[in-house]
């Protein structure tokens, strides 16, 4: 009763209901994707659940039409990052957060012209669209390496191991900052081997995945942003 209460809840907000989309759509594509494959005789499930899965990514695309206005307000909000202390994590933020605001239009533009609403081409919107995403992931990565590297020195350095006898409490929230930005970084690479994928063919392994391994990256790159938002207390921010 408690897990339904709490998936209730989740429901509620629009950033869990989609994170649960698009776990559910990803899962579907891995399963199905496998099926196809793998299992002959199962292939009519699996073709169903690509199906399923291609219209729970086309939902999430929908819906993301109303999310520039949000994306617009943590970016001024966050403006030139004067709160980081080092001015590398800075210059990656604000270009990540450029990147992300770009993003929207041109996939709402892509989405558009594929639904005939706009008399354009849209494959060289999906393609700069998902070029924006990959370079968010590519400097969320930056970052997320960045700080996984600084912390560790900070808790070895020659001054935390003569504070180590003082309360943890501080060494524990440095702990913990690592162990966060460690699973972004994990979720992020996920994500950016898919963005690729979807990139025009010739560019790197782009076009080479099997359903399947969407399917599989995307799931564990879902996962970890539920596990994140869960101890972020929700407000964890969901990729593409």
């Amino acid at each position: 009763m408690v897990a339904l209460s709490g998936l209730a809840s989740a429901l509620e907000s629009y950033r869990g209901r989609d994170r649960l989309i698009r776990t559910l759509g990803y899962c579907c594509q891995l399963v199905g994707g496998v099926l196809v494959e793998q299992c002959p005789a199962r292939s009519e499930v699996g073709t169903r659940l690509l199906a399923l899965s291609s219209q729970l990514s086309h939902c999430r695309t929908v819906l993301r039409l109303f999310d520039d206005v949000a994306m617009f307000v943590y970016t001024k909000q966050y403006g030139l990052g004067a709160e980081e202390e080092a001015i590398f994590v800075r210059c990656v933020s604000v270009m990540g957060n450029l990147a992300d605001q770009l993003y929207y239009p041109c996939e709402h533009v892509a989405w558009a012209a594929d639904a005939k609403i706009l008399h354009v081409e849209s494959a060289p919107w999906w393609t700069l669209s998902t070029a924006l995403w990959g370079l968010s992931l590519l400097l969320g990565i930056a970052r997320s390496l960045w700080m996984v590297l600084k912390l560790r020195q900070r808790l070895r350095s020659p001054l935390a191991a003569f504070t180590s006898r003082l309360p943890q409490g501080k060494r524990r929230a440095v702990e913990a900052q690592i162990r966060s930005e460690a699973l972004t970084l994990l979720s992020n690479l996920a994500d950016l081997a898919n963005a690729v994928h979807w990139l025009p063919p010739g560019i790197l392994w782009a076009g080479r995945f099997p359903p399947w391994l969407v399917g599989l990256l995307g799931t564990i790159s879902s996962l970890l942003s539920m596990y994140q938002a869960v101890g972020a207390g929700g407000q964890a921010y969901t990729a593409p």
